[in-house]
């Protein structure tokens, strides 16, 4: 694949075979040549375990010391004090029923996730066809299936995130945005590495973490060293 002028003279800054310490990898990616947005910054994790064993799942939420730089708008499923305590909280969205022919035959998405208590999953669960494939559909790994809505939606306003292995073993994850600077992409960056080395699986063998590398929006990876 053919790359454009701004990706080429980005990857001249970076030195062949050469992995960098992380806080390095970000001050590398902002002397890249930039686009017309602030560009989200992600880490990538390949693994050293199988996606396909259940027990060496990885996957788990965290919320980034300064938050990923986007706005989530919420949605939440909720009835009664639980509708109520979702809108003081922030939530952008707040429903039951009355939401689901909406979802599925006007194609709705205008949010980014779902919460939802526990009493409305069987209701959820008749949507499961038109959010899984989008990876909207609440779970209680996620704690986006809680009786405490306030608090799920307080943390994915304040930049929780979830991280979870692709087909491929690997975990991509934004962390924030090139207008963060450094400084605050590497504290992100740090959060994210503890939880992931915190979640390796018990049944794991060898190296658990092969590779990292980080990149923005448009710019190539950088490899970061494995300490």
């Amino acid at each position: 694949m053919k790359r454009g002028k701004r990706y080429q003279e980005s990857l001249k800054l970076i030195e062949k075979g050469t992995s960098y310490e992380a806080k390095q990898a970000f001050e590398l990616i902002e002397k890249m040549p930039k686009a017309k947005f602030d560009e989200t910054v992600e880490a990538h994790f390949k693994l050293g375990v199988d996606s396909k064993h259940a027990d060496q799942q990885v996957r788990g939420v965290i919320v980034l010391p300064h938050g990923t730089g986007k706005t989530q708008r919420v949605l939440v499923f909720a009835k009664g004090d639980k509708a109520k305590e979702a809108e003081a909280a922030g939530a952008d969205f707040v429903g039951a029923e009355e939401l689901v022919p909406r979802i599925e035959k006007e194609n709705w998405f205008e949010y980014d996730v779902i919460v939802a208590t526990p009493d409305m999953m069987g209701i959820i669960g008749r949507l499961g066809k038109v959010l899984g494939p989008k990876g909207l559909m609440p779970n209680p790994k996620s704690g986006t299936v809680t009786m405490d809505v306030a608090k799920a939606v307080s943390e994915i306003k304040s930049g929780k995130i979830e991280y979870r292995l692709d087909k491929n073993n690997i975990i991509h994850c934004p962390i924030g945005k090139l207008s963060f600077g450094a400084d605050k992409l590497d504290d992100n960056y740090q959060a994210l590495l503890n939880a992931i080395i915190k979640a390796k699986p018990a049944a794991a063998k060898g190296q658990y973490i092969k590779s990292i590398s980080v990149s923005s929006t448009m710019s190539p990876s950088v490899s970061v060293k494995i300490n």
